[in-house]
């Protein structure tokens, strides 16, 4: 069902709009700090229950704003302690939002558009086309109702500690959003997430990657997929515009404004026979030389009508062992959520696809790159 919108939605202000917003309407900026506190810290959106406002003004308020995240449409959990959302938004359109909880962390994996336009032939979200990007509410939303769910757990509660633009869409094509929705996870009055455990993950988009370095200080995470443009032309579109080395070079420009020490994660699905061999594996060590890295092996989760599969487990430690033999720090992921679509790859959602595949090129010059 659709909402028609009338009311301006507060969860799509950062802290400083909402100071403009107040400032607007002749309350002091400090009236900004107390609402973001309201709203994100304690989670609440009801105006009658922020005590420390005037009458006054939380009658205005009502009358003008409201709080409002997307709808929960369903909620599963894995038999590994994994739990994914569906959220409907405004136009019927659905995202999935994935909480991955860990002995001494929680991960929340949120999306950042309707779909993704970058036609990753291995990524299930790519099957379902694009639609369009989320609004900030839409992706602060997904926090706002996780950690409200989570502190509800009837098996106690789970403490999002970690957050990573890894599910459905390219962040960077969304990077206006994308970026007033990472002040407020960094903000001290709403989440005060540490800027190392806030990550973007990226396929490429260069100069949207070079503006990322000039704006926020976060973790970052890089879709590689593959050692060489030829193979990664195949699996991740995007490289004919912006090549391997291109990539890098702005990997190398974005190190250089953070800590010494400080390396970028290198995502690499594995695909039997694909991009597995022992000459791939030697190919990414030199690619990488001049990289800090850490890269992380993502075994293949399968969709519907995927042409691919996941290397083999042997194939797996012999990858990882060549590369942690070069000296390359090497993790393999470990799926999860996997019984629930939640896994790496997977998330699909329903996306009412109003992409050209053909425009997908001409959209990344899009103001928001």
């Amino acid at each position: 069902m659709t909402h028609t919108q009338t009311k301006i939605n507060l969860l799509d202000f950062s802290t400083e709009k909402l100071k403009t917003f107040f400032r607007e309407r002749g309350e002091k900026p400090f009236r900004a700090v107390q609402l973001i506190k309201w709203i994100h810290q304690q989670g609440v959106n009801d105006f009658d229950q922020m005590s420390n406002l005037s009458k006054n003004l939380r009658l205005e308020l009502k009358k003008i704003a409201e709080i409002r995240a997307p709808e929960v449409v369903l909620d599963q959990h894995s038999a590994d302690g994994t739990h994914k959302w569906l959220l409907r938004l405004d136009d019927g359109n659905c995202i999935e939002v994935v909480f991955i909880p860990e002995s001494n962390r929680g991960t929340l994996c949120i999306s950042s558009q309707v779909g993704c336009a970058l036609d990753c032939t291995f990524c299930s979200t790519a099957r379902q086309g694009f639609n369009r990007n989320l609004t900030v509410a839409e992706i602060i939303g997904q926090l706002w109702i996780a950690r409200k769910l989570l502190q509800q757990d009837p098996m106690g509660e789970r403490v999002i500690s970690n957050v990573v633009f890894m599910g459905m869409g390219e962040p960077l094509l969304n990077y206006n959003n994308v970026i007033d929705t990472i002040h407020l996870m960094l903000d001290d009055n709403a989440y005060g997430l540490s800027k190392r455990r806030v990550t973007v993950s990226t396929s490429g988009v260069v100069p949207a990657l070079d503006k990322l370095t000039e704006t926020v200080d976060i973790a970052l995470a890089v879709s590689l997929h593959a050692p060489n443009d030829e193979l990664r032309n195949q699996l991740v579109p995007l490289n004919k515009k912006y090549p391997i080395n291109q990539l890098l070079d702005a990997c190398n420009r974005f190190l250089e404004q953070k800590a010494a020490r400080e390396r970028i994660t290198m995502e690499y699905v594995l695909l039997d026979g694909v991009n597995d061999s022992d000459k791939h594996a030697y190919e990414l060590i030199r690619v990488l030389k001049n990289t800090p890295s850490k890269v992380n092996l993502i075994p293949f989760n399968p969709f519907p009508k995927t042409r691919y599969k996941c290397s083999s487990q042997q194939r797996i430690n012999r990858f990882h062992d060549i590369l942690a033999g070069a000296g390359l720090i090497t993790m393999t992921r470990k799926t999860r959520g996997n019984d629930i679509d939640a896994a790496c790859g997977q998330l699909a959602g329903k996306v009412n696809d109003k992409s050209r595949r053909d425009m997908h090129f001409i959209r990344l010059e899009s103001n928001d790159a």
